[in-house]
This record gives C-alpha cells, sequence and structure tokens, in this order.
C-alpha cells in the first residue's frame, strides 16, 4: 500500500471513530480499537478523576457512563485533520446536554496512531476545567437553597 494510500486509509478510520460516536454506537467505535489500545485522556487523574490512560474495557465503561448522563448522545463534530503515514491529527468539537441540564461543549486535539488499520493510541487533549465544571462539579447550595 502506497503512502497516500495509507494516509487516506487511517484518516479514514479516524473520521469512522467520530461517526460512530455520533450515532451512539459505542460497539462500532470500540471495534476500530486494536485490543492493546491505550486511550488517554489528557489530565491529571488527582485532579479530574476520568483522566489517565485507558485500555478497550476501561473506555467503554467511560464511554457508557457519559451516555447514560446524556440527553441524546453526544455529537462531535470534526473541523480539521492532518495526517501522514500511521498518525492522524484531528480537531473535533462537541455539543451535549447532560441530564441535569449541563451543557457540554468542549473543543479537543485527537492524536490518532494506527497500525493495520486499527486505533492503537489515541491522545484526547481537551479543556479539562471545563469537563470537570461539567460532569463532576457538585452544586453546593446557595443561602436561598439551603433553607
Amino acid at each position: 500500500m502506497s503512502t497516500t494510500t495509507l494516509t487516506a486509509e487511517n484518516t479514514r478510520v479516524a473520521r469512522r471513530f467520530i461517526e460512530c460516536f455520533n450515532a451512539n454506537d459505542i460497539a462500532g467505535a470500540l471495534d476500530l480499537f486494536a485490543p492493546d489500545i491505550c486511550y488517554r485522556l489528557m489530565g491529571k487523574p488527582d485532579r479530574l478523576p476520568s483522566s489517565g490512560p485507558k485500555d478497550k474495557a476501561q473506555i467503554a465503561e467511560v464511554f457508557e457512563r457519559m451516555n447514560s448522563r446524556l440527553n441524546g448522545g453526544l455529537r462531535m463534530w470534526v473541523k480539521n485533520t492532518i495526517a501522514e503515514r500511521d498518525q492522524v491529527a484531528m480537531e473535533v468539537e462537541s455539543r451535549g446536554e447532560l441530564k441535569n441540564g449541563r451543557i457540554y461543549n468542549n473543543e479537543y486535539h485527537m492524536l490518532v496512531t494506527l497500525r493495520d488499520g486499527k486505533i492503537v493510541d489515541l491522545k484526547e487533549y481537551y479543556d479539562s476545567f471545563h469537563v470537570w465544571d461539567t460532569w463532576f462539579r457538585r452544586d453546593e447550595p446557595t443561602p436561598e437553597t439551603s433553607s
């Protein structure tokens, strides 16, 4: 396979991951991963519980937990891609409404590494404060609501 063909195929697989996510097809997204994938949610795990490296089973749990807390799933769109051989860099934006009414609207850089048509490494960079504020912050009672 030529370098140009390989790069195009890898870009197709990386974009397919986003398409599966948009269709709430978690199984389809997971099928794009190699058995030994390392999915890295960038951030400090001691400050943001979802951060850190995840294997295939762990990232499946993260995806399922997210979907269970969303009204209608998370919509993501690819704004830009740059690819060379086995790596695809994607600029992505997402939007979703949580069941508690909060809006999750984040921007990402995803660096996707592929081998034999499967994703073997994915580094997801995002606004970690927005993740914490939307998904993990507990509302503290105000004087008006605590009485």
